[in-house]
């Protein structure tokens, strides 16, 4: 019966410490002078991972980096991108169109993930507002930058995307075509 008692008691002698704990907590910062920041004149700085407005990128020699190979589009838990591929005049596979509906984007950064040829970047640009939810709607045009972005000096057409005109084996860091029959038991 005495270790239950003591049971009790211990038990409400930590609920009253918690509790006592939890104001003390509360009364320091009540008595502390608050902290304002002027945001559009002071932006406190971002981490180096931030996620925020999505760019597509260009490839060292200035084109488009984006395929349109839809894999994006598919890893967007929102179904914020869409996109038409087409084959451009040298031969390349790229977007025709490409949107996005920033209203609905959530910046979860999935997409960036997805994308193979590092066309795709979010960048720390959060804050940007509109008038007009269709104004959110950003095209192609809109999205693309004069820059490789976080990978400046990557090439996706270097190594695939556009036929190699040559026999296999012979396009930068292929190895030669294996003979299946020779691998026979």
């Amino acid at each position: 019966m005495a270790d239950k008692k003591q049971g009790v008691v211990g038990a409400f002698l930590d609920g009253a410490a918690g509790l006592a704990g939890s104001y003390a907590a509360t009364m320091t910062h009540l008595f502390r002078k608050p902290v304002t920041e002027q945001y559009p004149e002071y932006k406190r700085p971002l981490p180096a991972r931030t996620r925020g407005r999505i760019v597509l990128t260009r490839s060292p020699d200035g084109k488009e980096r984006c395929v349109a190979c839809y894999l994006c589009s598919g890893a967007c838990p929102v179904n914020c991108i869409s996109m038409q591929s087409e084959v451009g005049p040298d031969g390349r596979r790229q977007a025709a169109w490409f949107r996005i509906n920033f209203a609905r984007c959530i910046y979860c950064g999935l997409c960036e993930e997805a994308c193979p040829t590092l066309a795709l970047q979010l960048t720390p640009e959060f804050a940007f507002c509109k008038d007009d939810i269709a104004d959110f709607v950003y095209e192609k045009e809109q999205l693309l930058v004069e820059h490789g972005g976080k990978h400046p000096d990557y090439d996706f057409y270097a190594h695939a995307g556009v036929a190699a005109g040559g026999p296999k084996g012979s396009h930068i860091g292929e190895d030669d075509p294996v003979d299946v029959k020779s691998i026979l038991p």
